[in-house]
């Protein structure tokens, strides 16, 4: 059974668990309430091991949370939509006995959701003020004081908030108010959203995933070594750091001699434990003095993963900065997981015909996917030379090399010039076709 995290305020919570009742023979939830919504970090931070999967009652806690997991895998939230304000503005407008046309709302910088909803109604409102709150600094009484405020000064006729603090304490004034919550539909998809997640968690799992760690330079050391007993210590506790990374992703370690190991466990549970990795390489480099390669595989069968490891670090050695990157069953890469900047690739393709145009264009398949995959991550309808360098990590002459091969295969096409001072020359434009 998978355990959910759900997080949120308390009466989202009961409303939330109320339609739970048909997921019980296969999902356990665990309720984590919070006055403010500040206060998810310390509820993720303290119990992300004990959950399998994060719901969050609303896109403003899954933001917080976001950035503290620095992942998205397993955090699921539950959407405010149209609806939402709708069922809002009726439930104030019942509440009152008649038709409201002056509203105060607090909303969150990231949302449009107000606009939207209105844009779809025939009838206008009058007047409304709109106060914007950011994730990080959301002060509840400065928020509370605008609503009353313009109550009192006969501006508004009720209020629709984002918080149920605000709700309860416009409450005890009697100003007419509406906690915009989200709705029983809402809730409904996105529960059934949260069992595919957990079922795509399962298919992770049951995945095999293979860690491939090289110290390089190993025979280095060997000569080094004052005498057995050094070289043995350090392989020691080489040993050590790694078991406590083989432990934390309940695998298996393997020595393969020479400064190469092998650890055997799950997709998932490599994938959950990214982090963990990156600081057992700095631990092994500075018990090693010497850098550490890494490749990870993930396959159906032991050969499949361990041979994408294998392919994963000699990609990685081939890459500025020495990256951990993750070769898949399918032939995707995957590079700095978990991150922002986190990246999705292939390096072979069955298309013929892209494969003589870079051929013929002396361009690698894994080039042109990292690129195309960039662009579409970026959303960029164009880019310059220089947007494709700072974001690949190369320089720009190398960019331009790139840019001029795709150009002349007819896979780019230069559309413009932008020029940004009045010294030097203009950058070029460019776009896929």
């Amino acid at each position: 059974m998978y355990r959910i995290g759900l997080v949120g305020p308390k009466w989202s919570l009961e409303r939330i668990l109320s339609f739970t009742k048909e997921y019980e023979h296969e999902l356990e939830f665990f309720p984590f309430s919070y006055d403010e919504p500040v206060e998810t970090k310390e509820i993720v931070k303290k119990h992300d091991r004990d959950v399998d999967v994060w719901l969050f009652s609303g896109q403003l806690p899954y933001n917080i949370a976001k950035k503290i997991l620095h992942s998205k895998e397993k955090l699921l939230y539950l959407p405010h939509t149209e609806s939402s304000v709708y069922k809002s503005l009726l439930n104030i407008m019942y509440s009152t006995g008649g038709l409201i046309n002056q509203l105060s709302i607090d909303m969150p910088t990231y949302s449009n959701l107000l606009e939207d909803a209105l844009e779809q109604l025939n009838e206008s409102f009058d007047q409304f003020y709109i106060k914007q709150f950011e994730e990080e600094q959301i002060n509840l009484e400065e928020l509370l004081q605008f609503h009353i405020e313009l109550k009192d000064s006969n501006k508004t006729e009720g209020a629709l908030t984002n918080f149920p603090f605000i709700y309860q304490e416009l409450k005890k004034r009697d100003i007419p108010v509406e906690w915009i919550s989200t709705s029983s539909v809402d809730i409904k998809h996105t529960l059934r959203l949260l069992t595919e997640k957990v079922k795509a968690l399962y298919f992770k799992d049951s995945q095999i995933g293979v860690v491939l760690i090289e110290i390089e330079n190993f025979e280095s050391i060997i000569q080094k070594s004052k005498s057995p007993y050094h070289l043995q210590h350090i392989e020691l506790r080489i040993k050590d750091v790694l078991l406590t990374l083989c432990e934390q992703l309940n695998g298996s370690l393997i020595e393969k001699g020479y400064g190469k190991y092998l650890i055997y466990s799950s997709r998932g549970a490599i994938e959950r434990e990214i982090h963990m990795l990156e600081n057992t390489l700095d631990q092994l480099s500075l018990e090693s003095d010497s850098k550490i390669s890494v490749g990870i595989g993930f396959g159906e069968t032991v050969y499949s993963a361990e041979k994408n490891a294998i392919e994963s670090i000699q990609q990685s050695k081939e890459m500025h900065g020495r990256k951990i990157i993750i070769v898949q069953e399918n032939g995707e890469i995957i590079e700095s997981l978990g991150r922002e900047e986190e990246m999705t690739y292939a390096y072979r393709t069955n298309d013929q015909e892209l494969l003589q145009k870079l051929k013929l264009g002396n361009i690698s398949v894994k080039t042109y996917h990292k690129i195309e995959n960039l662009i579409k991550r970026m959303a960029w309808k164009d880019f310059t030379t220089k947007n494709l360098a700072e974001q690949l990590k190369m320089t720009e002459r190398n960019a331009r090399r790139i840019v001029a091969d795709l150009c002349e295969v007819e896979l780019l096409e230069c559309i413009g010039e932008e020029s940004l001072s009045y010294r030097g020359r203009p950058s070029k434009i460019y776009r896929f076709k």
